[in-house]
């Protein structure tokens, strides 16, 4: 069996909203890299439009793991799935991915847009998207993600 896997951050979400909530998700926010990291980690990162973005739900509590199916938001209109179904902190290694638009990359900072993390956050890892890696196929999904999540992004003004 493999061993525990012990990583540290590679920087923090500074800015954006500060409280996580389930909908009404954008606007911008940087990641900051750690200050020890040479510039060269970011050449040419610029480039892209947008991040695959690893980072800690550091708010949630180990008690939040839920490992049994359970509609999604609690709300019984939508069928009860297991906890591999859910993007959320009640999985066991609380990690998310984002994929937020790159905007500006300033030395170490990346400006982004739509980072679904808060102020503080620690991130794990990034990478640029490609597009050439994304999903192949025909992409698949019930009705109720869609549902669920018609306000998870706010409107930009």
């Amino acid at each position: 069996m493999a061993q525990p896997l012990e990583i540290r951050p590679i920087g923090h979400v500074v800015g954006g909203r500060t409280e996580p909530t389930d909908d009404h998700w954008g606007g911008a926010a940087v990641i900051r890299l750690n200050s020890d990291f040479p510039a060269e980690v970011v050449q040419g990162l610029e480039e892209f439009s947008h991040l695959i973005v690893v980072w800690h739900f550091d708010k949630a509590s180990p008690d939040d793991v839920a490992l049994h199916a359970r509609s999604p938001r609690n709300d019984p209109k939508w069928p009860p799935s297991g906890t591999f179904v859910h993007r959320n902190h009640r999985r066991p290694n609380q990690l998310a991915q984002s994929f937020p638009r790159l905007l500006k990359v300033d030395g170490l900072d990346l400006h982004v847009a739509d980072l679904d993390a808060i102020d503080g956050t620690p991130i794990y890892d990034l990478a640029p998207y490609f597009a050439e890696m994304g999903p192949r196929g025909e992409v698949r999904e019930p009705s109720w993600p869609g549902e669920m999540l018609a306000q998870y992004w706010q409107d930009e003004a």
